[in-house]
């Protein structure tokens, strides 16, 4: 792999733990700007793909599994934002049945 390749390779890896952290503190503007990054970088890698080593391998296994804990955790703040929904919902419904009602 090329000098150029294998430093992308380390971007990639590091845009991948700031991701992750970035998805830790549901920040979704940065998510987005460092997907986005990320992707441009792995696009110019893709090239050089033929000649991976066994070090580069590992970088990139280590970004897949990066890539997985984010997706991860992005999900399961999507189901905690899901019932804070729901419970508001619910509270909103009881509201509204019990709001005709005087004492």
């Amino acid at each position: 792999m090329t000098g150029q390749a294998r430093q992308a390779l380390e971007r990639i890896l590091a845009l991948s733990h700031r991701l992750l952290a970035a998805a830790d503190q549901s920040n979704l503007q940065e998510l987005a700007l460092l997907d986005a990054e990320r992707l441009r970088l792995l696009q110019s890698v893709r090239l050089d793909r033929d000649r991976l080593g066994a070090d580069d391998r590992r970088v990139l296994r280590q970004v897949a599994e990066l890539n997985d804990r984010a997706i991860g955790v992005m999900e399961h703040q999507q189901r905690i934002k899901g019932r804070a929904m729901d419970m508001a919902a619910v509270g909103r419904r009881a509201v509204a049945a019990y709001s005709t009602t005087r004492l």
